[in-house]
């Protein structure tokens, strides 16, 4: 069963950098897509970046200079590297993956749409 579990949230001043972490459980043979989508309260889940390699990405325009997706194959860590925060970043943080997973020996599942739990991020003085 593939799992995605979001780390690296938390309280950081205006101005300060984070780092999320998606780590990918599970038997994964590839990753077709990778995203980071983020919600504040109130307002519908947003589109923060979303890709297919580490240089094929599209960013929004509110994070565009500042946030970086990236992603370690060995490791099945999907990263978003957040420098420059403000205020109006802060929400909860999302994973969003499309895979190709070995569900049994030798049975294969592109699964897409896969979500993580989420991890808070709050920026504020």
């Amino acid at each position: 069963q593939v799992q995605l579990v979001e780390s690296g949230g938390g309280w950081v001043q205006p101005g300060g950098s984070l780092s999320l972490s998606c780590v990918v459980s599970g038997s994964i043979i590839e990753v077709y897509a990778m995203g980071w989508y983020r919600q504040a309260p109130g307002k519908p889940r947003e589109l923060v970046a979303r890709g297919t390699t580490d240089v094929r990405v599209a960013y929004s325009d509110s994070v565009k200079g500042r946030f970086t997706i990236s992603r370690d194959n060995a490791t099945n860590t999907v990263y978003l590297q957040m420098n420059s925060l403000k205020p109006e970043d802060t929400a909860v943080y999302y994973c969003n993956l499309d895979i190709l997973a070995e569900v049994a020996p030798g049975s294969f599942d592109r699964q897409f749409d896969l979500w993580g739990q989420g991890t808070q991020v709050t920026v504020s003085s």
